[in-house]
Order: structure tokens, then sequence, then C-alpha cells
């Protein structure tokens, strides 16, 4: 069994984690830049010491501070690949993957078998004479991927592995990293910025923001009811938190109220969800049918083919992110620009209502 415990806690980082992983499962980490993902790879990995905390896999502590207990990073049966892919300049490719398999203490013909193995299975075995200079990035990728599991590792901790490489080789990587995972049944962590990662390879979803775990559940879940601002981000849609003053209505930090479809009862801490496709832009606010007007002061104007996305925040204290899909001629008959206040609307039926995740340490 390869299930993974950890408890840490850095605090000249301001890192508290508190994550769970069951085996043979593939955990993706989502979060803004400089929220501790790879922090929390890096103290899996025994590449860090936390000031406290406690860390398992599959049974065997690794990390314990109470106890003094610090298994040294080669011998934790972790095995990580980055966006670099790290090679040894000096092999050949069948040298590289057949690396870890020696130090195992296998005999050279059998370190060779393996390399060949695994070579097979990411789809590099043309590529075994080469050395890593002649190899394109994807190419290498590959052949690190191959090294990584021939050294047989408990658990495979990948970070940002596909960010280095272009548009045409990461979907291949990506697909290859879903099926040698899904076929090897390997316990794995995936720190990841792209959305396609998550839905592609991971089972669970932890999203992580300064230095907490802030959301976690299984990927689809949390990227169609995100409940925090980032997982809302990367879904692409609006998340608006409050409390439920009524039901079917939640009331902002600032003042505004929202109604939307929900079963929650008035107190409740709640957010409201919707698509940014779903909001109209006007400059003044509507008195007609009723539906939801909230003011917003605008900050950018994307441009995407002919439509334009109107970002924008409250403009009240709690400065929460929203945004609207509008047409291109919409936009330019409102004469949008950054910091003007516009109001978006939204119909009620559009926004559901969601309990907000209470907070995790």
């Amino acid at each position: 069994m390869n299930g993974v415990r950890v408890s840490a806690r850095l605090q000249q980082r301001k890192i508290d984690f508190d994550v769970s992983l069951a085996d043979g499962e593939v955990l993706a980490v989502l979060g803004p830049n400089g929220a501790g993902k790879s922090t929390l790879l890096q103290l899996i990995a025994g590449l860090l010491h936390p000031d406290s905390g406690r860390i398992e896999l599959g049974g065997t502590v690794l990390t314990d501070t109470d106890a003094a207990t610090f298994v040294p990073a080669h011998a934790r049966g972790v095995a990580m690949l980055t966006q670099q892919p790290r090679l040894f300049p000096h092999m050949s490719v069948a040298g590289n993957v057949g690396y870890a398999p020696r130090c195992r203490g296998l005999s050279r013909r059998a370190a060779r078998e393996s390399a060949r193995l695994w070579l097979d299975a990411v789809g590099a075995a043309e590529f075994a004479d080469r050395r890593p200079a002649q190899l394109s990035g994807g190419q290498a990728q590959r052949v690190a991927l191959a090294r990584a599991l021939a050294a047989e590792p408990r658990l495979l901790l990948l970070d940002e592995p596909l960010a280095a490489l272009d548009v045409t080789a990461a979907p291949a990587m990506r697909r290859l990293l879903r099926d040698v995972l899904r076929e090897t049944g390997r316990t794995a962590i995936i720190v990841t910025h792209d959305l396609l990662d998550a839905l592609a390879i991971a089972d669970q979803v932890l999203v992580v923001d300064r230095g907490r775990v802030v959301e976690r559940g299984p990927v689809r879940d949390v990227l169609t009811t995100p409940r925090s601002e980032f997982a809302a981000t990367i879904a692409g849609v609006n998340l608006v938190s409050g409390v439920i003053t009524h039901p079917g209505t939640l009331r902002t930090s600032w003042g505004t109220e929202i109604s939307g479809i929900s079963t929650l009862a008035p107190g409740d801490a709640a957010v409201a969800l919707f698509r940014p496709a779903a909001v109209a832009v006007h400059l003044t606010p509507p008195h007609a049918s009723p539906r939801n007007v909230i003011p917003v002061t605008i900050t950018e104007l994307d441009i995407h083919g002919t439509t334009v996305r109107v970002r924008g925040v409250d403009p009240g204290g709690d400065q929460t992110a929203l945004a609207a899909d509008i047409t291109a001629s919409a936009a330019a008959d409102l004469d949008l620009e950054p910091g003007l206040t516009v109001y978006f609307v939204v119909k009620t039926q559009e926004v559901q209502l969601h309990p907000a995740l209470t907070p995790m340490m």
C-alpha cells in the first residue's frame, strides 16, 4: 500500500499542510504562484525539513519531527519529474533509464532489460542509443518519465512536467502520463497550472493558497462547482462569497444581494457561481424584470476573436474579481474602458448558490 499522509508546517514560508492521498490515486495540486505547491512535493521527497510534522508513505514514516525521524531523499521510494528532464548528458538514453535499476543492485543485463521495458512503455525505445543532446524536448521528457518509473517508486511526484513543452509535445505527453499512471496503478501527485492536466490525469484536485489547502475533491466536482477563488478562475466561472439572508438570496460583504437557485438556509455561508457568458453589461442599472445587478469597476478588457471579456472588481472593500463575456460590437457601443463603473446583470436562473467551504488546515 502506497497511500500518503502529510501533516507539516514551515513557519518561515507560512506553510501548514494537512494532505492525504489513497493508494493508487492521482492527485493534482493547483494554486497561484507562490502558494506552496512545489514546497509540498519537496517536503514529501525529503528535500525540505519541516519545522514540525509527520509524513508517511504506505505506513512507513518518512519524517517525524517529534521522534527525530528523517529518511534521506534517496531512501524514500519517491521519484520526482520536473519541468527539466535533467538527464545525464554523458550517458545514452538506455544508460539514463537503467541507472536506477543498477543503483538498486540489479545486474547490467537486468538493468538493460528494465530500461528497454520502460522505454517501450513511454514510446521511446527508438531513442535508446542516443545521447540527451540529440533529443527534442518532448522526447527528453518521455525518457525522464521512463527513468523515474524504472526506479520503481512507491510514489511519483510530478512538478509542472509539461510546462516546458511546446503545444504539439504537451498533449502527447499528457496522454502518456494518463495511460502509464492508469495502467500501473501508481500513486502520484502532479503540480500544474493547466486545467487540462488535472482533467486528463488526476482523480482528485487539491487547491492550495498561501500555504494552506483551501479546497479538495474529485476533479469534476471542483471544476464544475468550485468553492475557492482560484478554482473558479481556472474553471472559468465567477465566484462571489457571502451569507444567505433568506431562501435563494446571498448578501455579499459589500452589501449587494444576489439571487439564485439554492436550498440553503438563512445564515449559511455560501458562494454564488455564474458563467461570464451569462452576464450582460449595462452603463446604468436596468429596471426591467427581476435580475441581479452588480456594480463593477472595469480593470481590463481582453479581446478573443469576436468576444470581449470585461474584467472588473466590485467597488466596495472586498475587491472580488468578476468577468463578463460580450460581443465586440456591444463593447464598442458601450465605449468601455478601464476605470469605468458599469453594472453586471445576470438572471436568477443562471446563478447557483452553494455552501462555502469551511477552512481547511
